[in-house]
């Protein structure tokens, strides 16, 4: 053996063998208990980033752990390929949006096998291949003939120059930020999937997710939305169809000072006709982004339609306001507005001089309200309410809308905040959308036998629209039911379509006549997912959505594709998440040339738990490679001595049997913490200690040679999650013909942890002052006499008078003098 570690040849060797031997290749027929490891597939940038380092090492060390327990594990890898990203690109780089992905997936590829990472490369999958998308295709048609497919026009930000539809994150200040244009509130038609069809079983299937954090099912949860409520119906005067709004308060019905609907709602369109002020601020609106997350922050605006409404229980007249906190795309794009008890209707109000009153009053009667400062949004007792006066939140709730159904003036309902699922994208660089419109039929589906839709990946791409609506060639197409002239839809799907499905398609990649096979019931539900938590609310919902589709299709078994979900924290520097823009990013593949691969998974491992997130830290970087040459030397000291013998663990001498006592303690700590915890920093940590031990261990006896052949083993083995390079290497090193990546993991030897003594902390005052060896099962006098007797109790209670004495059964005892 080499004295010295050289990481680059280790590695190469390792990865080497791994590669011939076909070591990761998950078999179906194989008979172990399967278990199937999952990290979040990346987008193929072009280079990993730590993120991506810390992400998929997490989740190779579950899956090489997983393997030492016996069981068969995938370990699939692919490319969430298709998006907005590669089309930047190609403008910036002057090369197809294909071309540019393909030579990513081929470098990153080549970053992740560097890495060392038990993947199964046959299963490899990109999104943008036509042989993976066809099927989402597929299965969108099935979804159309069923209904859980419709298209409508919806308001989008419009970039006028690039022809394109923008996300709220890339209008700035109103203007495309691209292009630099005034961005345009548009209605265009969209394709949408009935996701609120499912807004029940996805809220109801948060309950058997045991194995996720609670952090995400509570997003999920608020994300859903659920509510009771009711649906309110005002008469609007001069006009026959009235206003219908969504409350969860109809005991502050009595409250209502005036209406508020969209600058885009077509009762403000039509007031607009004679009112220019109004039409001038609808106009402006057309040009501002609103999200539901700007309407916290953003100044309430708005102008008075001169409409009004008529109050379903008193009669009153209530004026009809346009107002730019209002969404159309929410709910029915009008609500009814109670200042005094709701913040921003308060502040409306305040803003525009309305009246504001107050309709509910503290249940203790105690609180004083001042609705000249702020709104009173909780719940209690009705006042100024007519004959629901004196009536608590629940009474009022069930009062008021038995009148109102009882007069035909509403009802209750229950409410989703989820929306229906836009997929439609005005964009190139994603998946065709396999609709054929017909001047006469209306949207068709294209058959199966035409499947797949191929986009074309040789293009000229200059960034203004989308490449195919500008070709005939791709467009232009016949009727599949009439026969008739019709044209191919020119949208793509969200990308968030491909990412929401891949995860059962690793399961049967090869298979070209079906979406899924007898191989998926194998595999799913996915054992265990890692990822970020960023990804928290839209991806793992909408995957949690298809599974449910797929699940109706009979393609996959269960309700949930995720039994347990770990989502991992960022990597910092200097206290900030790592970007290009802030100038702080580190090259993995600069580490790697200079540590090896394993001393960057090492510290990746070792620096934090999974789930918090990592500061990074150069010196942390170089003591993990300190570690590992330690490590390396200790094994290389022991094997330049020669074959150790076998150990007889009925003739050890008192400090061998204390050391293999702590080897076995700390084998069960590893255990507990690789496998029930995943606090893998813990795991390194008892590992350094225990080599920590080994190196003061000076016993070469043949019974001393053989109990370090155990440790050092067992140090090995417990590591190779870890570090499967320089474990691969050493294991062979200590005279294993078989190779480690076939190795179970090591096992308790129960009566290793049996003593005839044990070891207690002497403390004085609560001060650590010394350790105490005493007899197994002591009596509680032989402990406080032999602790009195130490001469270091001795010295610091000198003079002075012992009170009692604090006896903690195999731990400790704490000598309280004054």
């Amino acid at each position: 053996m080499q004295e010295h570690y050289e990481p680059e040849v280790v590695e190469t060797e390792a990865q080497s063998w791994w590669e011939a031997h076909d070591c990761f290749r998950a078999q179906e027929e194989d008979d172990r208990e399967p278990f199937y490891c999952l990290s979040m597939f990346p987008y193929p940038s072009g280079r990993l980033h730590m993120g991506h380092v810390r992400n998929y090492t997490i989740g190779d060390v579950i899956a090489r752990h997983q393997r030492m327990q016996g069981r068969n594990v995938l370990q699939p890898m692919g490319w969430d390929a298709f998006g907005l990203p590669a089309e930047n690109a190609a403008l910036k780089h002057g090369v197809p949006p294909a071309q540019w992905t393909y030579e990513n997936i081929d470098y990153m590829r080549g970053q992740l096998k560097r890495l060392g990472f038990a993947y199964d490369w046959s299963r490899e999958i990109a999104t943008c291949r036509p042989e993976y998308y066809r099927w989402e295709q597929w299965l969108f048609t099935r979804l159309f003939e069923k209904g859980l497919v419709y298209k409508k026009t919806a308001v989008v930000n419009w970039d006028p120059v690039d022809q394109t539809v923008l996300a709220n994150e890339q209008v700035i200040d109103g203007l495309g930020w691209r292009s630099g244009a005034p961005v345009e509130r548009r209605e265009i038609p969209q394709w949408f999937l009935r996701i609120t069809d499912y807004a029940e079983e996805l809220l109801n299937g948060l309950d058997t997710l045991t194995g996720w954090p609670e952090q995400v099912r509570t997003m999920q949860r608020n994300w859903i939305g659920r509510s009771e409520g009711v649906e309110v119906v005002f008469q609007v005067e001069g006009h026959d169809t009235p206003l219908t709004v969504y409350t969860t308060r109809p005991d502050t019905l009595m409250g209502v000072s005036y209406l508020a609907v969209a600058p885009e709602h077509p009762l403000a369109a039509l007031a607009a006709e004679d009112n220019q002020a109004l039409a001038g601020f609808i106009e402006e609106c057309g040009h501002t982004k609103v999200s539901e997350a700007d309407m916290a922050t953003m100044k309430k605006r708005g102008v008075a339609t001169g409409l009004k409404a008529i109050h379903p229980i008193t009669g009153e007249k209530v004026p009809v306001w346009a107002a730019n906190f209002v969404l159309m795309e929410y709910g029915t794009g009008a609500v009814m507005a109670v200042p005094a008890h709701d913040q921003r209707d308060w502040e409306f109000a305040r803003a525009c001089g309305l009246p504001i009153r107050q309709v509910i009053r503290p249940a203790d009667g105690a609180e004083a309200i001042d609705l000249d400062k702020e709104a009173f949004t909780e719940k209690g007792i009705l006042l100024a309410s007519g004959r629901f006066d004196g009536m608590d939140f629940d009474r009022a709730f069930n009062a008021i809308a038995d009148q109102l159904e009882a007069e035909g003036r509403g009802r209750r309902r229950v409410n989703y905040r989820l929306r229906d699922w836009g997929v439609s994208r005005q964009r190139y660089w994603g998946c065709p959308i396999p609709i054929i419109n017909c001047p006469d039929c209306g949207p068709v589906p294209v058959p199966e036998d035409q499947l797949p839709v191929v986009l074309p990946e040789n293009v000229a791409f200059d960034g203004v629209g989308s490449p195919i609506k500008k070709m005939p060639e791709f467009y232009r197409t016949s009727c599949p039911r009439c026969g008739g002239e019709a044209e191919r839809e020119t949208d793509t799907f969200d990308t968030f379509f491909e990412s929401s499905w891949y995860y059962a398609r690793y399961a049967c990649p090869d298979n070209d006549g079906a979406m899924m096979d007898q191989r998926a019931r194998h595999w799913l539900p996915v054992n265990q997912y890692v990822g970020g938590i960023e990804h928290a609310v839209l991806h793992l919902l909408y995957a949690r959505f298809f599974h449910k589709l797929m699940r109706d299709e009979g393609l996959v078994p269960g309700d949930e594709p995720f039994a347990n979900l770990l989502t991992q924290g960022m990597v910092l520097k200097d206290g900030a998440k790592m970007s290009k823009s802030k100038g702080n990013t580190v090259d993995p593949q600069e580490l790697i040339q200079r540590y090896g691969a394993d001393t960057v998974r090492l510290f990746m491992m070792f620096a934090a738990p999974p789930e918090m997130s990592l500061e990074w830290s150069d010196s942390g970087v170089e003591g993990a490679s300190r570690f590992l040459k330690r490590l390396w030397k200790q094994v290389h000291d022991h094997v330049s001595a020669g074959p150790a013998p076998a150990l007889d663990t009925s003739s050890l001498t008192e400090p061998q049997a204390d050391l293999r006592r702590k080897l076995h303690q700390t084998i069960a700590k590893v255990s507990d913490d690789m496998g029930r915890r995943y606090t893998f920093n813990t795991a390194i940590a008892a590992c350094m200690e225990l080599l920590n031990d080994l190196s003061r261990f000076e016993d070469a006896t043949p019974q001393g040679r053989a109990l370090m052949q155990e440790a050092l083993e067992a140090i090995v083995l417990m590591l190779s999650p870890m570090v499967p390079h320089i474990t691969h290497r050493l294991w062979a090193e200590l005279g294993h013909p078989d190779a480690l990546v076939d190795r179970p993991w090591p096992q308790v030897d129960p009566a290793a942890l049996e003593s005839d003594t044990q070891e207690l902390v002497i403390q004085v005052n609560g001060k650590l002052r010394g350790h105490l060896r005493v007899p197994t099962g002591a009596e509680r006098t032989t402990i406080e006499t032999l602790t009195l007797a130490d001469d270091n109790v001795k010295r610091h209670i000198d003079g002075k008078t012992v009170a009692k004495i604090i006896v903690v059964p195999g731990k400790l005892v704490n000598v309280v003098a004054r």
